[in-house]
């Protein structure tokens, strides 16, 4: 993939990844079940979200006082022994596995399509991305997989937070696992992960605790809204945070 060649002072943090992601609306309503799904991934074809990706992290210093300097391979970050790939954070349920609640949402919204474009336009900036070690069980993997999480990044937070603190969570092995381990280790403590992705507004001021966008129990099994109204909450929170973490984001690159 060939990056933009733009610096760090260009990045504008509500730049549309599908936008740049070829292929990604064409046929969009003919896939599952016209639940809608782009063509190709942004997290792997757009070209800008990689580039983004890659003069951001570069520009920072690791909590334990390196500095990553990637190179570019193909859709990856490679930096020493770690090939980054990156993760949308931002989820919608919208998939056939849950077909019966995205039928009753078509049902409830005015119009399903209008809002399903709204919400991607507005989930695809840089502030609902994040970049992780490309292994096999990879975090990306394994919380998409967990029945504990369910891709919610609210729980995979919590997982982190334990992490750092020694406590049990569903991601234990994964993240205990070669590489990746090596990546929490770069960030010394959950502080220190936090603030450098600017994740600041997942958190409690002091660090102690993670906010929930879906008020469950910690790791109770299929933890996702079943109900639109909770549902639609869910979403609102999740892109408040995306929000305010571009604008933490655009700060950050002012002050350089």
């Amino acid at each position: 993939m060939k990056l933009n060649n733009i610096n760090i002072k260009d990045i504008d943090v509500y730049f549309n990844f599908t936008s740049d992601t070829p292929g990604y609306w064409d046929g969009f309503w003919e896939r599952c079940q016209g639940i809608g799904r782009g063509g190709s991934d942004p997290d792997s074809h757009s070209p800008m979200l990689m580039t983004y990706q890659k003069l951001l992290w570069e520009s920072k210093p690791l909590p334990n006082g390196e500095r990553m300097v990637f190179t570019p391979k193909s859709h990856y970050l490679v930096w020493k022994d770690f090939w980054f790939s990156n993760d949308s954070i931002i989820v919608s349920f919208r998939h056939e596995n849950n077909l019966a609640f995205v039928k009753k949402l078509m049902e409830a919204l005015p119009d399903y399509k209008a809002w399903t474009v709204d919400y991607l336009n507005n989930a695809s900036s840089i502030g609902g991305e994040m970049i992780f070690p490309a292994v096999k069980n990879s975090i990306n993997q394994r919380r998409g997989c967990s029945h504990y999480i369910k891709d919610r990044w609210d729980l995979t937070m919590e997982c982190i937070r334990r992490h750092y603190t020694g406590e049990k969570h569903p991601l234990e092995k994964c993240f205990n696992a070669p590489v990746t381990k090596d990546f929490f280790d770069l960030f010394l403590d959950f502080k220190g992960f936090v603030d450098f992705f600017f994740f600041q507004d997942c958190v409690s001021e002091d660090y102690s605790k993670v906010h929930l966008w879906y008020d469950t129990e910690f790791f109770v099994k299929n933890p996702i809204p079943t109900e639109v109204g909770p549902y639609l909450e869910f979403i609102r929170k999740e892109l408040e945070f995306e929000e305010k973490r571009n604008r933490r984001i655009a700060e950050y690159i002012k002050g350089l």
